[in-house]
């Protein structure tokens, strides 16, 4: 599988470009009875907003099998007393992600603990100047910092077909603004899915269900230490 080919490019454009919805912002507990009993956890919950595009609401796979519900399982396998709500909504943009982070936030029973981001994929896809994208992303990271909420950046990289100056642009997008607000820092979020065409779905970019599980694998982790 090449992540990155022209026609993955343009089947994901297609598909993250083409399933704007609105905005669903749930906890994942609403599906909690069709997943298997979960760990018994002790200790103050931590409440975890999931602010994203498509690999968080879940494109393709169960609601239930999406990214934050995971995630979710994964830090309770830990000990840490996590409670998701899934706020990804496909086909957005870093830039209709922050139009709706008020309203997310203030959607929320109470106040997160801490937020991950996984927005900017879309803007790449439209071919939207990075400095757009950094100048959206640096706003919510601004929001985040000011309310005292933790937050994990979840970085993209530039395709090698949108050319060395757009990579050069946008790349380095996430690790300067996870440094710049003391975010916790996922480099590349779907790289646990690179080149393993039995997890990744027929658009050659939204992971499986499995695919999911190995991203939760390899993030849990970071997740996690940000948690502390």
């Amino acid at each position: 599988m090449k992540l990155y080919a022209p026609a993955a490019f343009s089947a994901l454009f297609l598909v993250s470009c083409g399933q704007d919805q609105s905005p669903q912002v749930e906890p994942t507990s609403a599906a909690r009875e069709q997943l298997p009993p979960e760990v018994p956890v002790m200790g103050k919950e931590l409440r975890v907003l999931a602010l994203g595009d498509s690999l968080f609401a879940g494109y393709g796979v169960k609601r239930e099998e999406s990214y934050p519900a995971r995630l979710e399982a994964a830090l309770r396998a830990r000990g840490i007393n996590a409670r998701m709500s899934n706020a990804g909504v496909s086909g957005d943009t870093s830039a209709g992600g922050l139009e709706r982070l008020d309203f997310t936030l203030s959607s929320q029973p109470q106040p997160p603990d801490m937020v991950i981001i996984s927005l900017g994929g879309n803007d790449m896809l439209r071919g939207l100047p990075p400095e757009q994208t950094r100048a959206n992303l640096d706003a919510i990271l601004t929001h985040m910092r000011a309310r005292g909420i933790k937050v994990v950046l979840m970085g993209m990289l530039s395709p090698p077909n949108l050319g060395a100056e757009y990579r050069a642009k946008f790349d380095p997008i996430y690790p300067e603004l996870a440094k710049k607000h003391g975010a916790a820092l996922v480099p590349f979020f779907l790289q646990a899915v690179i080149d393993k065409p039995d997890l990744v779905q027929a658009d050659h970019i939204h992971p499986t269900a499995r695919g999911i599980e190995q991203i939760v694998a390899a993030t849990a982790g970071e997740v996690a230490k940000a948690a502390e």
